[in-house]
């Protein structure tokens, strides 16, 4: 049997798990994927691996307790093992007062995030790739440090009430590093997609080249508020703290950004600049997702900032009940739409600024506020008269992307990144910023 299994293949096989269960309901998850990576550093390729993942898992109820049990064999002995084992386990469970059962059958958009291109990756495709990297840090007397990794997969559910979900993806994320070869000057760049033929090793690298050469001995420019140009790399790491944080019960419950007193929540108030709309959709071109969430609830096209004004949070099934609401699953992507403006064109508009390619070591520091702290990375750049005239050293920095994005001056075209904290990819657009608060210095490169 195939590790990545066809719909109909997936169908039949929980069929069959399903048909050994005796409990009151039955819920079967089943995912596998198959990755590929090659790593490399000071100009070398230093590992090269493969991985496969399947699990099979069983959640049984009777009535509100619940058990949950996993297995990676698919033998028909372990199949009905498993099951049993949930069923045991549940047996044992304290009732769980927030069991909603499992859902009847839903509708799911159709989503196109599985290319044969990036599937039929090979160790020969992967090196390949690599050497046009490497071909140019050498020329240049360069120092490189890179990882690409590849994969492929799906992920299937079934229950006891007729419902059955499929989504097959693949997807290729690349980042490197780039050092000059007496260290004062660093470049970064990291690129996710699902077709890896949109992924251009070489080009990518020519950008961290430029910034590793262009960031070389770095002057030291004195901490405050300044207005930047947050790359997207850079502005990811800060909008997802928004994102994890849109959770109605959370917020009800007086414990996130979006909460008021009184038990109140943002919803319906204008938060951010009305250029700020965040939406997610499952069949978004460039950014593929999974059509149905972890409980089988159906994804949509849904609103959750638009034109700066909180429209959606997350309800889960328990919490929608318990509030009287239709429930809202989080979602499987995050897209915020972007402007008109090129990176040269708001480097042209500045007359004193920073440009940030990479923030990183993300840390809370109030959750109410959602303030953020950190370091600027591998290529910042002082911005005068509509030019970059020097690099500079790293900064700490302490905001909130709330306040950066009721800050915003400018925003270019959205592209896809990838999170250097998360790993997650969005859809986020390079934005300039007012008034972005650092704090101190970071001799870091």
């Amino acid at each position: 049997m195939s590790v990545i299994l066809s719909e109909n293949e997936a169908k039949t096989l929980l069929k069959k798990v399903l048909s050994y269960s005796k409990a009151d309901d039955c819920e079967i998850n089943i995912s596998a994927n198959i990755n590929g990576n090659i790593r490399y550093a000071r100009n070398e390729v230093s590992t090269s691996g493969a991985l496969t993942n399947q699990n099979l898992q069983v959640q049984s109820a009777f009535g509100k307790r619940v058990g949950v049990a996993t297995i990676d064999e698919f033998d028909d002995a372990s199949l009905e093992k498993v099951v049993r084992r949930s069923e045991e386990l549940a047996r044992l469970a304290p009732e769980n007062p927030e069991y909603m059962g499992v859902l009847e059958p839903q509708p799911y958009m159709k989503s196109e995030g599985y290319f044969d291109s990036t599937a039929n990756i090979n160790p020969d495709v992967r090196a390949e790739a690599v050497m046009k990297s490497l071909k140019l840090t050498r020329e240049q007397k360069l120092v490189a440090a890179g990882f690409l990794e590849d994969s492929k997969g799906y992920s299937a559910m079934m229950n006891s009430k007729g419902l059955f979900a499929y989504y097959k993806s693949t997807n290729i994320n690349y980042s490197l590093t780039v050092r000059t070869e007496d260290g004062t000057g660093s470049g970064y760049v990291i690129k996710g997609f699902s077709d890896v033929n949109k992924l251009d090793t070489a080009a990518a690298t020519k950008i961290a080249i430029q910034k590793a050469v262009g960031s070389k001995n770095a002057k030291a420019l004195e901490p405050g508020k300044y207005t930047v140009i947050l790359e997207p790399t850079a502005a990811a790491v800060l909008l997802e703290n928004i994102y994890f944080d849109m959770d109605a019960r959370s917020a009800d419950e007086g414990r996130s950004f979006f909460s008021k007193q009184g038990g109140k929540t943002k919803l319906g108030e204008k938060i951010v600049d009305e250029r700020v709309t965040i939406f997610s959709d499952p069949a978004y071109a460039d950014l593929p997702a999974s059509p149905w969430s972890g409980d089988g609830q159906s994804q949509e096209k849904r609103m959750w900032i638009e034109k700066g004004v909180v429209k959606n949070l997350s309800y889960s099934r328990f919490w929608a009940k318990e509030k009287g609401v239709k429930p809202i699953p989080f979602p499987t992507n995050f897209i915020m739409l972007g402007g008109d403006a090129t990176l040269d064109e708001m480097i042209k508009s500045t007359k004193r600024g920073i440009l940030v390619t990479k923030l990183w070591y993300i840390r809370s520091v109030d959750p109410q506020t959602l303030l953020q702290t950190g370091l600027t990375r591998d290529g910042t750049f002082y911005i005068e008269d509509g030019k970059i005239k020097y690099p500079i050293k790293n900064f700490r920095f302490n905001e909130s992307p709330i306040i950066m994005l009721n800050n915003l001056e400018m925003l270019g075209k959205t592209e896809r990144v990838v999170s250097t904290e998360s790993n997650q990819n969005y859809m986020v657009p390079p934005m300039k910023i007012r008034e972005f608060t650092f704090s101190s210095l970071s001799d870091a490169v």
